[in-house]
């Protein structure tokens, strides 16, 4: 009896554990990354006078005065996540990389954004640089956020706010305003798969501290 009772107990302990594994890797694992298959897209937008107070050796901060530049469009799962470095990977064309450099601020970015972002769109290279710029040119920066030639402070609430009013479209929770430190970074916009502004995902919020960020002056 003994031993028929150590068996069985046994044998509850490993699908007990065989079950627990499942769960887990249910919750954590999502199916490989597949090409189209995603909810909406969250357009990103860098400050670039913020990324060159580390980088002052890149190209995109050699004087040339920049604001806000693209800094990916990318597919999202509504329930969070994002599928990214979808098969096929394949190299841009001549006319690809032409086109795609009259979007991101340097061909190292271009390229990342592409092999990471753009294979998940499902639209082919071009079909991707196109969709980047239609979604770039449906967004107006608001005015106090235009190059500027000293640093401002702002709270998060109010940049996301003054996006809002340059853009009603866009609902409340549709956009987010990140944060390097006390420094602005980023400013992201929820699109639908039409390229519409659209409320966001799971996990898409401001990270930003409290209180007043400042927003650097142009390089």
């Amino acid at each position: 009896m003994k031993k028929f009772y150590a068996v069985a107990v046994l044998i509850l302990l490993t699908f007990g554990s065989i079950g627990l594994s499942t769960a887990r890797d249910s919750r954590n694992n999502r199916p490989e990354a597949v090409a189209g298959v995603f909810d909406y897209y969250l357009l990103t937008l860098s400050w670039s006078p913020t990324f060159c107070l580390t980088h002052e050796g890149d190209i995109q901060c050699s004087g040339k005065g920049y604001g806000f530049v693209l800094h990916g469009l990318w597919p999202q799962y509504a329930d969070g996540g994002w599928p990214q470095s979808c098969p096929p990977r394949v190299r841009l064309s001549a006319a690809e990389r032409a086109k795609g450099l009259t979007l991101f601020a340097t061909p190292k970015l271009l390229e990342h954004e592409w092999a990471k972002h753009g294979t998940c769109s499902g639209l082919g290279a071009m079909g991707y640089l196109e969709a980047a710029d239609t979604a770039v040119g449906a967004v107006s920066i608001p005015q106090q956020l235009q190059p500027l030639s000293d640093s401002y402070y702002f709270q998060a609430g109010e940049i996301a706010q003054m996006f809002r009013q340059s853009n009603p479209g866009i609902p409340e929770n549709g956009i987010a305003v990140m944060c390097n430190g006390p420094t602005l970074s980023e400013v992201r916009v929820c699109l639908d798969k039409d390229l519409k502004f659209s409320a966001c995902g799971k996990g898409v919020k401001n990270q930003c501290r409290a209180g007043n960020i400042r927003v650097p002056p142009s390089r």
